[in-house]
């Protein structure tokens, strides 16, 4: 019993080490600010990880059933998120100076992330380090299972 459960423990860290290393090799795709972009949205939530305005980038290859709002996204769909700070002008939140890129591939490799690479990038598009399971699979399973893992919805894009 307890060399079984020393085999999961084990297990589990170097999927979730693997799933961290592989999302550090990862880079943006090129030219996803001529994808579909959403409107400008807003989190308050200052302990959210989305805290500030972003935007929304959708290919062509998720966007069908993106629009749809059901099904399942097939291989190679991408979603990209430009994250921007807040700040005040006149009493009104406006867009700041950008604080994060992130990316939501469909990947069927990524088992352990339900087949999506996240992975998270600074300002200049380097990896972030973020931690694709605690940071994006885990909020994307309790959210969006049923709309696989997509938390966004098309009547919110636009």
């Amino acid at each position: 019993m307890k060399r079984t459960i020393l085999t999961i423990t084990v297990a589990a860290f170097f999927a979730a080490v693997s799933i961290a290393a592989a999302a550090a090799t990862v880079t943006l795709p090129k030219g996803y600010e001529k994808w579909e972009k959403s409107k400008q949205q807003i989190d308050n939530d200052k302990k959210s990880l989305f805290y500030g305005i972003h935007y929304l980038y959708v290919d062509k290859k998720a966007m069908k059933t993106y629009k749809k709002g059901v099904g399942t996204y097939p291989e190679g769909s991408q979603f990209v998120v430009v994250q921007y700070g807040i700040r005040q002008e006149g009493g009104k939140p406006v867009q700041g100076k950008k604080s994060m890129v992130v990316l939501m591939k469909k990947d069927k490799r990524y088992k352990e992330t339900g087949g999506w690479l996240f992975a998270g990038f600074t300002p200049q598009g380097k990896p972030s380090g973020i931690d694709p399971v605690k940071n994006c699979y885990e909020c994307h399973v309790k959210e969006a299972a049923d709309r696989d893992l997509v938390i966004s919805r098309f009547a919110d894009f636009r």
